[in-house]
């Protein structure tokens, strides 16, 4: 379109508005605006001028910026995101990313915080702030460029010193985590060396106090000092920090009594009570007369047996200074177990001298304890063959415990019968007797044997032969035998329709195989 014809339809668009009577103030606006202006602009919708210069698009941005003033000194001092964000710039039309005349409720700003890369901001997310949602720093009811930049402007609730270490969070403490501190309390009249770096801070510091904590090492562990005040207050003169009990006190070298062994690790008040520059006597007895389980029997020469290795640990040996040496059991065996008196008088080396209360066989076994049992263990190893006894233990008795038949250690009592054990696992209840292993064996207890043909009087026959034990065996047999009439009317006397009018010997007439077949008797 050449400017003279543009000029002359301008010039007819202007005749046309005069002729419709439109006012001259409303022509640019219905001639060129292609919509309505979002709801925060509505005000200016008949104030073209203020966002636009005709036939001047370069200076539109300027219009812009100059409602937008905190932009547009974001800009020229190159901070915030217009001001960093290399898109933006002096010479970037705003236009070009807000868009109007899209309607009242078109959103301008088009910001997605799903996507907006914070690192153009004046506070880039780091550690433990990129996993924050925005709304934990920036309130609904602000604009973004409100959030404070400090750490307390978040965290003034959270700063558990409550102001007394003043607003520089970060001088000690990181994005990361708020736990991990970095301050160095070396340049503090109080350096941490040792175990004083692994203290928690509110340790020292109760209360969040930081001002006027003292130095000296009773003020904190009193509380910990186990000579209640007795050895005075300069702990470090036998302490350090890099373990209570590591003591700079050497015993073996600033006085007579040098500890060895156990006594390396007793405590200074086991011997010096509440002073320790009471002069103490060095004999054994005079600390460990309460420890004496001898009761002065064995005397007070106390080393003769013991060391100071350990009190269990004796130089006295039992297997070559004596001759009873000690094995299994006997080994770890108290001298007063079996020296009841003076240790060295004599004692019987029989078992029952000192096992008889311990007899669960109540002398029925007699006295030589050693024929079954050694000093290895009192109930394994028993060398006891049942196989020598009345009942031979064979199939599942094998592996059965002793204590399954023999219900005291009597053992002579326990009785011979398979039912005396097995009452309760009999299902027949006695109906087919208490001779058990009639049927039964000992391998097995399903596995049964009994041939009603060849073991009794009466050869099961015909329907018989798939006939239930119980169906004849019907009461239980008390005396041990078992006394059933083969006489078919002693079980069928109830099927009898004759009503014993035939006699009872139904043989005659029936047989086994079926009881309607007639004639077929024997």
């Amino acid at each position: 379109m050449t400017k003279s014809y543009s000029y002359w339809l301008i010039g007819w668009i202007l005749y046309c508005g005069v002729a419709l009577d439109v006012h001259s103030d409303n022509i640019d606006k219905l001639m060129v605006m292609p919509g309505d202006l979002i709801q925060g602009h509505a005000k200016y919708e008949d104030e073209c001028e203020k966002c636009h210069e005709s036939y001047e698009q370069v200076s539109q941005p300027k219009l812009c910026r100059d409602c937008h003033d905190k932009v547009d000194e974001d800009i020229k001092q190159k901070r915030g995101f217009h001001g960093k964000n290399q898109l933006v710039g002096e010479d970037r039309a705003c236009k070009s990313c807000h868009t109007d005349h899209k309607g009242r409720n078109f959103d301008i700003v088009l910001l997605d915080t799903d996507t907006f890369d914070h690192n153009l901001s004046d506070y880039p997310l780091e550690g433990a702030h990129q996993g924050v949602n925005c709304t934990g720093c920036h309130a609904p009811d602000k604009k973004y460029r409100e959030a404070g930049l400090k750490c307390l402007d978040c965290h003034k609730e959270d700063d558990p010193h409550k102001g007394d270490l003043g607003e520089k969070c970060d001088d000690c403490h990181k994005v990361d985590t708020w736990n991990s501190a970095k301050f160095d309390h070396s340049k503090t009249d109080f350096p941490l060396v040792d175990k004083h770096k692994e203290v928690a801070c509110a340790s020292c510091h109760p209360d969040e106090r930081y001002k006027d904590i003292p130095v000296d090492c009773y003020s904190c562990h009193k509380l910990n000092d186990v000579h209640a005040g007795k050895y005075g207050k300069a702990c470090d003169d036998c302490h350090n920090e890099k373990k209570w009990s590591e003591l700079k006190f050497n015993h073996n070298k600033d006085t007579d009594y040098p500890l060895l062994g156990r006594h390396k690790r007793v405590s200074c008040q086991a011997c010096h009570g509440n002073d320790v520059n009471r002069p103490l006597k060095r004999t054994c007895v005079a600390c460990h007369e309460n420890d004496d389980v001898h009761r002065s029997k064995n005397g007070t020469e106390c080393k003769d047996c013991h060391s100071v290795s350990g009190w269990a640990k004796l130089s006295f040996d039992h297997d070559k200074d004596t001759d009873y040496p000690l094995k299994g059991e006997h080994k770890s065996a108290s001298c007063e177990s079996c020296h009841r008196g003076r240790v060295d008088e004599e004692l019987d080396d029989a078992c029952v001298a000192c096992h008889l209360g311990d007899d669960v066989h109540k002398g029925e076994e007699g006295k030589q304890c050693e024929q079954c049992h050694d000093e290895v263990s009192w109930t394994e190893n028993v060398l006891f063959n049942h196989d020598l006894t009345k009942f031979p233990l064979i199939g599942l008795h094998a592996g059965t415990a002793c204590e399954q038949c023999h219900l005291s250690s009597q053992y002579k009592e326990a009785p011979l019968e398979c039912n005396a054990c097995h009452e309760s696992d009999d299902i027949h209840k006695k109906q087919l007797g208490v001779e058990c292993q009639a049927c039964h064996t000992p391998n097995d207890w399903k596995i049964w044997h009994f041939d009603h043909d060849k073991q009794s009087d009466y050869p099961l026959t015909g329907a018989h032969k798939g006939l239930d034990c119980l169906a004849c065996h019907t009461e239980p047999v008390e005396d041990g035998k078992i006394k059933l009439s083969i006489q078919c009317n002693a079980c069928h006397s109830r099927d009898d329709i004759h009503r014993g009018e035939f006699g009872r010997d139904c043989r005659r007439c029936h047989n086994t195989e079926a009881f309607g077949k007639l004639g077929q008797g024997d």
